[in-house]
């Protein structure tokens, strides 16, 4: 299995590893809730170093990209960031991801860690613009610094004001090394993104230098359980639970970056043909019993079986149970009525607009 360049301050951090994505990650140091309140309340960072970057460089470079996701790569500026897709034709999502545009020939495509060598092979299938495309995967390590206090804890790391508008990013320096300050990730907080290609060494020395410039706000360690109860709160999809080939993004209601008058893309026609005829959506529930919500779990009306849970949990914010789940069309207004069914016994939900936690 691989491992970060922070594996060894997990071990002495005394982190609970896992196997996840062919990495040894931690899932959490304390607790996933006391992770979780941390980045709600003040600021906690993640290793997010098992992410794929990929980057795409050539004269057609907007083109390829253009013609592999589902959003508008042409809004995008050197230092702006997009959230996309990738399709198969059939419309089943091959990986939700971010585009950075780097400079005006150049783009990193940031993709799932279980993903990433089906998706560069993909890539390198549909490579009908002669780009360039390298798998950097391997020399990027990531952080990710989110919460409440997260923007002092950056200027306190940079010595410097930071302005960066969300879905942003610029180019800094941090121990002679240059870094990717991004303005983004995935917990509904305000939070950025730091990428760096470095040796274990300065990897550490930068880790040291974060937690030093968030001393005074109690910035904790966060792992991979708070990632997940963090995203869920907010609706976020997580790809192999709500996402999958076998989802297309309309009923996964990513329709919102899923541009459908743009030229040609992979996946279109079958998009098109799926805005209007699904036939089932993904929908948040929230429930007022006491049960804990998994994935798998099926969602009956009437004694109707309508639907499944996709990602579920008890959020640590509301204290209440909370699911994505699929149900067929006809069940999934908002305010709708069902039922969660766990080992045979049935407990009340609604059905609610996200995010369950407002922001």
């Amino acid at each position: 299995m691989k491992q970060t360049k922070f594996f060894n301050i997990h071990k002495n951090l005394n982190a609970k590893i896992i196997e996840f994505a062919g990495f040894e990650m931690p899932i959490h140091y304390t607790s996933i809730i006391q992770e979780h309140k941390a980045v709600r309340n003040s600021v906690g960072v993640f290793d997010v170093s098992h992410m794929g970057e990929i980057i795409i460089k050539g004269d057609r470079a907007l083109d390829f990209v253009q013609y592999v996701t589902i959003n508008d790569a042409s809004k995008l500026f050197p230092g702006r960031v997009q959230y996309s897709a990738m399709c198969y034709e059939d419309g089943g999502i091959v990986d939700d991801l971010l585009v950075y545009k780097i400079s005006e020939n150049e783009f990193m495509f940031v993709v799932n860690a279980s993903n990433i060598d089906k998706d560069f092979q993909w890539l390198v299938q549909n490579n009908k613009f002669n780009v360039f495309l390298e798998n950097k995967s391997d020399s990027y390590s990531l952080l990710a610094i989110q919460g409440p206090n997260s923007l002092k804890v950056v200027e306190n790391l940079f010595n410097e004001k930071i302005n960066i508008d969300y879905y942003y990013f610029t180019f800094q320096s941090l121990f002679g090394n240059n870094v990717i300050l991004s303005r983004t990730g995935y917990t509904g907080e305000i939070g950025f993104e730091l990428y760096f290609q470095v040796d274990n060494e300065d990897a550490e020395k930068i880790w040291n230098a974060v937690f030093d410039a968030g001393n005074e706000f109690n910035i904790q360690p966060v792992g991979l359980g708070a990632r997940d109860t963090l995203r869920l709160e907010m609706g976020y999809c997580l790809y192999g639970n709500d996402i999958d080939q076998t989802t297309n993004p309309i009923e996964a209601g990513l329709g919102w970056i899923t541009k459908l008058n743009k030229s040609d893309f992979i996946g279109k026609s079958a998009l098109l043909n799926a805005k209007e005829n699904f036939n089932r959506k993904l929908v948040a529930i929230v429930s007022e019993e006491k049960f804990f919500p998994r994935q798998g779990y099926e969602i009956s009306v009437n004694g109707e079986i309508v639907g499944k849970i996709t990602s579920g949990t008890v959020s640590p914010t509301l204290e209440k149970p909370i699911a994505l789940a699929y149900v067929k069309k006809e069940y999934s207004d908002i305010g709708s009525q069902l039922n969660v069914i766990v080992r045979g016994k049935e407990y009340a939900a609604t059905i609610i607009k996200l995010p369950f936690i407002k922001k």
